[in-house]
């Protein structure tokens, strides 16, 4: 219980669930509104979907400062890579929270004049973006300890270094089989990066349908916004769980 007061006190926390009710909502009444009896329900769900999300503006108001401040401690990272990848996202999750901002005072009315499909396409740009620039660290991450492990192997077989287990070593390195065991043993022995991997390309899914570049439907963006969200509910409660940067 008393986690649970910790975790709801932040405004990180209060965003992952209002977050998790949104995809929620999206997801059951994608699921139930072909059901003619079930009309008043899906409105009802479709409101609190939309409450949920003007909720979520409220809570990443002033994020701006936090990604920029991120920005700036990911420019002192020692890998080149890494440090490219995150610091161009943190940038534009600055951005996007900008854009955000300004949605926020499209809806309460404070800006009426602001063109919001406009913002909303740039908002939607720079979170692409930045989600690409998070895929491309998960990435890095994964091609380095593949490679750590591959050498691993070779070493583990130094003692019988001829001809015969070089082209055993080549087949497992280079095969699919092999490359796939190397990576689901990666990944099962690092859920940090598992997380991170999967939260990314869940969250793929909104913007790839809002710029046309991938059409699916509400269901399936209800159904990669909710694990997503458990995923970030489950890595900020537990924050050992958390790719670090």
């Amino acid at each position: 219980m008393q986690g649970f007061v910790e975790f709801t006190n932040r405004s990180q926390g209060r965003e992952r669930i209002f977050r998790a009710t949104q995809y929620t909502c999206m997801l059951l009444s994608y699921v139930i509104e072909r059901n003619a009896d079930n009309e008043k329900l899906v409105l009802k769900l479709k409101q609190l979907e939309s409450s949920m999300s003007s909720g979520r503006k409220m809570f990443r108001l002033g994020n701006v400062v936090h990604a920029l401040v991120a920005a700036r401690k990911t420019t002192e990272l020692p890998e080149v890579l890494p440090r490219i990848c995150l610091t161009a996202s943190n940038l534009t999750r600055a951005l996007y929270f900008f854009c955000d901002t300004v949605l926020w005072l499209k809806n309460v009315g404070l800006q009426s004049d602001i063109n919001k499909a406009k913002w909303q396409n740039w908002a939607t740009k720079c979170y692409y973006f930045s989600l690409l620039m998070n895929l491309a660290r998960d990435w890095y991450e994964v091609s380095w300890r593949l490679e750590q492990a591959v050498q691993e192997e070779k070493m583990k077989e130094n003692c019988f270094w001829d001809e015969q287990h070089q082209q055993l070593n080549s087949s497992k390195c280079n095969g699919l089989h092999g490359f796939l065991f190397l990576l689901f043993q990666i990944l099962r022995s690092h859920p940090p990066l598992l997380l991170d991997m999967v939260k990314n390309l869940c969250d793929l899914s909104g913007p790839l349908d809002t710029l046309g570049i991938y059409k699916t439907n509400p269901g399936v963006i209800g159904f990669c916004g909710l694990l997503s969200s458990l995923v970030g509910i489950l890595t900020l409660a537990s924050p050992h769980l958390k790719l670090k940067e």
